[in-house]
């Protein structure tokens, strides 16, 4: 798989069992997750990127791709998901990107989930989460570590999930993040656009070619986003929120 190509995956028929960390009220809407998801691929593929959907599995969370894979250098690392039940989905996604990268793997004690992985530059940025533990931060640092990307960890609080639940890549070497959500210095020198705390949730967003996909209903952060210079698609996520879903969670992106 070349540059500007993404893996994506259907939703399954038992996205309303998806992991959360509350039931949602109302419950996930799985039609309307499908027409959600459907927008997604569509403006991705709008942004020059080639999106390969992988079928839907029976697995409730197959469709949040991002966790299972950390890709850089043309070298795949597959995840260990430190949610013990989402750990099948691998699978899936190894045989898609087989043809396409170097695969390594990892095994336990080790846990590593895509979204606790922000890449900027040479610099990949972990999360140390309940998902994402120092074992597989150092398997991280083991597989990239000789194609010359430096790993650097970050303590998230507990309240965060991912990562990149507070924040994204932005582009031309800059990070989107929540006020507040990280701790003071976490991305060391790299230049920050802030959105406000309240509206953390937009702070996940897929940025490339100078625009940005971003969750709708988050004017305050589309409008930092857009003084950053990037032109904004706002796109409904709400029933993958109900999954504690966001938009880089859909895809894994092969630059």
């Amino acid at each position: 798989m070349s540059a500007g190509h993404a893996l994506t995956r259907a939703i399954s028929a038992r996205f309303a069992e998806a992991l959360t960390a509350r039931p949602p009220d109302p419950p996930i809407d799985v039609a309307c997750a499908r027409v959600q998801h459907a927008a997604y691929v569509a403006a991705l593929a709008a942004l020059g990127v080639t999106v390969v959907t992988l079928p839907a599995g029976d697995e409730p969370d197959g469709c949040f791709v991002e966790d299972g894979a950390v890709v850089a250098g043309g070298v795949a690392l597959i995840t260990r998901p430190g949610a013990a039940s989402r750990r099948a989905e691998t699978h899936a996604l190894a045989e898609a990107l087989a043809p396409h990268a170097e695969l390594r793997h990892m095994a336990a004690p080790a846990t590593l989930e895509g979204g606790d992985c922000l890449r900027v530059g040479r610099r990949l940025f972990v999360g140390r989460s309940a998902r994402s533990n120092d074992a597989g931060i150092a398997r991280l640092g083991e597989v990239f570590g000789p194609l010359g990307y430096r790993v650097v960890a970050i303590a998230l609080p507990a309240r965060v999930l991912h990562l990149k639940c507070v924040c994204s890549p932005l582009g031309d070497g800059r990070v989107l993040v929540a006020e507040g959500a990280l701790p003071g210095g976490a991305f060391e020198d790299v230049p920050l656009v802030t959105i406000p705390a309240a509206e953390a949730y937009a702070a996940n967003c897929l940025a490339r070619a100078g625009h940005a996909l971003m969750a709708d209903g988050y004017p305050r952060a589309r409008a930092q986003v857009e003084a950053a210079g990037l032109t904004v698609t706002a796109l409904a996520t709400s029933e993958l929120r109900k999954a504690d879903g966001a938009l880089t969670c859909l895809s894994v992106v092969i630059d």
